[in-house]
């Protein structure tokens, strides 16, 4: 049943809301007299452990890590011109979240480039850093997945990139 969805034990997956975890088991349960198999993923980082059952794993967004075309076209995003909206905050806000929720890499991209400050920008408030930093963490675990790299190396990679932007 498992193999179906095309996932598997030791694969590295991305959870749409939660980032790139990884496939320990796959689990049967029974709940509620119905008999589930379930994925077991675990985000080492966030210190969670999140059962998706197999038969809803596709139709939640769970998918596999990013290749490394779309990898390169998140990079290229933030190479581009920010395109700030002159929208209030509030919904700048929530836009910018529904992005980062969305596991997109090229979205989340989106949002680390629209936010990204070098030094002499005028500061930004409390909640653009939050969401600035949660867009780049997402980012900075998929490049070191897909690379095969620490997430320092990762990091070190794109804040190289959005200097020279």
């Amino acid at each position: 049943m498992a193999k179906d969805a095309g996932f598997k034990e030791g694969d590295h997956v991305v959870y749409p809301t939660h980032g790139v975890g990884k496939i320990t088991a796959v689990e049967s349960q029974t709940i509620a007299d119905q008999k589930l198999e379930l994925f077991v993923i675990d985000f080492e980082k966030e210190k969670m452990i999140l059962r998706v059952p197999v038969a809803k794993a596709e139709g939640s967004g769970l998918r596999k890590l990013s290749n490394k075309k779309v990898m390169d076209t998140a990079l290229t995003t933030l190479k581009g011109r920010s395109r700030v909206k002159r929208t209030m905050w509030s919904r700048r806000a929530q836009e910018y979240e529904a992005k980062i929720n969305s596991g997109d890499p090229v979205s989340i991209a989106e949002v680390v480039r629209d936010l990204h400050r070098n030094a002499g920008q005028p500061d930004q408030s409390y909640s653009e850093r939050q969401i600035y930093q949660a867009a780049l963490d997402r980012l900075v675990r998929e490049l070191a997945a897909v690379e095969k790299i620490n997430e320092a190396a990762a990091t070190e990679k794109l804040e190289k990139l959005l200097q020279a932007a």
